[in-house]
């Protein structure tokens, strides 16, 4: 029987390659059917850890629709045994000296937008406080923007990203997500994974 632990972007990400609908509801409403049939005839389990629950409820305002009760419903809630879980030495050294080389980074971002900004607005006067804010605050969206690139795109930056490797390297499952920063990290813990566009394929041959 084969096990997937599936990440909250699936059902979010339209472009994520998961071709089983047109919107969240349409994708979840799919899956939660084709979950069913699998688990019926014992050819696959589910799974999702407490903290992905958390974070694929966030996006809904009313959490108490019937179609997101059904899904919880079929797919195992489980949380990883952090205690349990052994991965080499080497994996953190490497996960800290990337935290350390995001830090420098975004560091070094903040320096220059702050430069660019005192060059723009140096020796202007401004009629309001508004005025100013407006002024200031491109620079400040740019500043967010680049930082979070540099510090975030590609890296684990929740609990919820280690929750998914530790449960899949737990149950040899297969992590099911279109998170880069997830999967690349993955590949160092050395879980199984499977991409998002792919992961429909191999449910349509298990439903055979």
């Amino acid at each position: 029987m084969e096990s997937f632990i599936l990440d909250t972007n699936l059902f979010f990400n339209i472009g994520a390659g998961l071709e089983m609908g047109k919107n969240t509801e349409e994708i979840v409403v799919k899956l939660t059917e084709t979950i069913k049939k699998l688990k019926k005839n014992s050819k696959a389990n589910f799974y999702m850890p407490p903290r992905v629950v958390d974070e694929f409820l966030s996006f809904f305002e009313d959490k108490e629709q019937g179609f997101i009760k059904n899904f919880l419903s079929v797919v195992d809630i489980k949380s990883p045994n952090s205690s349990g879980a052994d991965f080499s030495s080497k994996i953190f050294y490497q996960l800290i000296e990337d935290i350390r080389n995001r830090s420098y980074r975004g560091l070094n971002i903040a320096e220059e937008e702050i430069i660019k900004a005192g060059e723009m607005t140096s020796g202007k006067k401004y009629e309001s406080k508004k005025d100013f804010q407006i002024e200031i605050g491109k620079f400040i969206k740019n500043f967010r923007n680049r930082y979070r690139n540099a510090t975030r795109t590609g890296f684990l930056d929740s609990v919820a990203d280690l929750d998914l490797i530790v449960l899949s390297k737990e149950v040899n499952g297969f992590l099911v997500t279109s998170d880069e920063g997830v999967l690349s990290w993955g590949r160092s813990f050395g879980i199984k994974e499977m991409p998002a566009s792919v992961f429909q394929k191999r449910l349509e041959d298990l439903l055979l």
